[in-house]
């Protein structure tokens, strides 16, 4: 999915001209990087909402349109109010289409309610949600899939586990093995009598303190 912004330069500047700005249902903004001058934006409030709960809008390369003329862009900061459904400000970073970028990207979890470790009654829990990768624009995927099917209890899917799409690079992978970081596990259910035990544990030293 292309996510398209469209954007129109200002020259009033400052936290006064930004106020200004909200209160006619404006968002100011900013595009730097690739060796270019910053430039700063300012957005209709209201289309940036309709792209706030897509989740390529976060991860994505973005068509961004300035009087006209366009580049593409990542964002790379986004304020929020704090307790409004409001943008504050953007920051958005112009990328080359000739030279890689690093950014994060989603992980999506797939077959996880039918894989065979919850079928044995295992329990998943997920260890991060994102993966920081390094590729070309034109390869940056909007999300990376996790097979769960054949993950069974016990067993932990770590990154070098994890199929990445061509000329798509794990950037701690290419740290080094030691950086082969876990993604997510599935672990075998606690029976009830060794959440007891671990209760009584917890219990007893206070119990002999008290005596």
């Amino acid at each position: 999915m292309s996510i398209k912004l469209v954007a129109t330069s200002r020259t009033d500047l400052g936290k006064g001209a930004s106020r200004r700005l909200r209160h006619t249902d404006q968002t100011p903004g900013v595009v730097y990087g690739a060796g270019k001058d910053p430039v700063s934006l300012t957005f209709e409030h209201k289309e940036l909402m309709k792209v706030e709960n897509v989740e390529a809008f976060y991860s994505s390369v973005l068509d961004l349109e300035i009087d006209g003329k366009s580049e593409q862009v990542l964002l790379k900061d986004i304020q929020r109010h704090a307790f409004k459904e409001r943008i504050q400000h953007l920051d958005l970073l112009r990328v080359d289409a000739k030279q890689k970028l690093q950014t994060t990207v989603p992980f999506h979890f797939l077959n996880e309610e039918t894989s065979v470790g919850v079928k044995n009654g295992g329990i998943i829990g997920h260890l991060t949600n994102e993966i920081e990768v390094s590729c070309l624009p034109a390869a940056l995927p909007a999300f990376i899939e996790v097979d769960m099917a054949d993950v069974e209890v016990g067993q932990t899917v770590h990154l070098s586990d994890i199929k990445l799409p061509k000329g798509v690079e794990s950037v701690e992978l290419s740290k080094g093995e030691e950086h082969d970081l876990p993604v997510v596990a599935i672990s075998a259910k606690k029976s009830a009598t060794a959440e007891e035990e671990e209760v009584e544990a917890t219990e007893t030293p206070e119990a002999d303190a008290a005596e």
